[in-house]
């Protein structure tokens, strides 16, 4: 009997509808998944949203399970939650993530999939594709006992990299924002917050991650001698201008990117997308990541919620898609067990 599931796809810039789908029956190594929760990465799946990848990216950017192409229709999205239906013993009626789209069901290899610890609720391990990019960035930026540190961008990915590295001894990190409402979150967080003209500076490092020219030209001011901004932001098919004819010299300043596609050149020999992936899921163990969920919505309601939440009618950080009971839950069916692969690399996906 043929699997039968739902997807919310971009049908064009702007507009997005579910469609169904018929799904291949599992062969060994495989697994059925059905989705219980799925989070819209507001930043980047709004660029898709809106067809502003420009096509020199369309490879890098993308995702691992996508489907169609940029700028559409296509399928999209990376942060999915959901039960093993059918699969190895091990597996079978485990809660799991998995860098899948939003879909109610679905079918990955057996490594494609990571089981979310008892200590972490399934649904905060939304925010799993998240945490790993902080991770990565954390990797790149790799700040040292005492520093001071400006995170500009409140968004999900400056978030959660401000929650990261308060936890290093000695350390001063200020959230820096232009929306005065990020404020409670930075307190859930205990992170201090401050708007970019109050925000100190003197800073060993900046993490950008506001997406805009203006968060990047702050992040500049705010560096001591020396000082470098690790970017995690994407600017789809958006120009920054830089001021590099001012003090950018005479500092002896630096911009590099972080980029969660691959693993941070600190680590590459020592640590894979499984180990990386697995480390953010355990430090969702941490409530104080809860503070990232700011709404949640139906699947059925995402072809008129993506676009509120790309023109920001409806604000967000992560906005959690419940999948209730928008497809009939299937007895948890285990198979023979299968030789366990090595995850697969993911390099190149465009996920920030």
């Amino acid at each position: 009997m043929a699997l039968e599931a739902r997807a919310f796809w971009v049908v064009s810039a702007g507009k997005g509808e579910i469609r169904p789908v018929t799904l291949p029956e599992p062969g060994p190594g495989e697994v059925v998944v059905r989705t219980l929760w799925s989070g819209v990465s507001r930043g980047t799946e709004r660029t898709v949203f809106g067809g502003r990848v420009p096509p020199s990216q369309y490879d890098v950017m993308r995702a691992p399970f996508q489907e169609g192409d940029f700028p559409a229709p296509v399928k999209y999205g990376y942060l999915n939650v959901g039960v093993v239906e059918r699969g190895p013993a091990a597996l079978a009626g485990r809660a799991v993530f998995c860098l899948y789209p939003h879909q109610t069901r679905y079918v990955v290899p057996v490594e494609a999939v990571t089981v979310i610890p008892d200590s972490v609720p399934v649904e905060r391990a939304v925010l799993a594709g998240t945490v790993e990019t902080a991770v990565n960035a954390a990797w790149d930026a790799a700040p040292m006992v005492g520093d001071r540190i400006a995170v500009i961008g409140a968004g999900m990915v400056g978030c959660c990299v401000a929650r990261l590295l308060a936890g290093y001894p000695g350390v001063r990190v200020q959230l820096v924002d232009t929306d005065p409402a990020r404020a409670s979150v930075a307190a859930r967080l205990g992170v201090e917050f401050v708007p970019p003209d109050r925000a100190s500076g003197g800073c060993d490092l900046a993490i950008h991650a506001s997406g805009t020219e203006a968060g990047l030209v702050r992040a500049l001011e705010l560096l001591a001698p020396e000082g470098e901004v690790v970017d995690l932001s994407w600017y789809g098919d958006q120009r920054v201008s830089l001021p590099l004819g001012e003090f950018f010299h005479s500092r002896r300043l630096a911009v590099r990117s972080s980029q969660v596609g691959m693993v941070s050149p600190a680590r590459r020999g020592r640590r894979s997308f499984a180990d990386r992936l697995a480390l953010a899921l355990d430090l969702l163990a941490d409530p104080a990541y809860d503070a990232l969920i700011t709404g949640q919505s139906s699947f059925e309601d995402l072809p008129t919620v993506m676009p509120r939440l790309a023109d920001g009618t409806l604000p967000a950080l992560c906005h959690r898609i419940s999948y209730g009971a928008t497809e009939p839950v299937a007895p948890v069916e285990p198979v023979a067990e299968p030789r366990m692969e090595s995850p697969s690399n993911r390099e190149g996906s465009g996920r920030t």
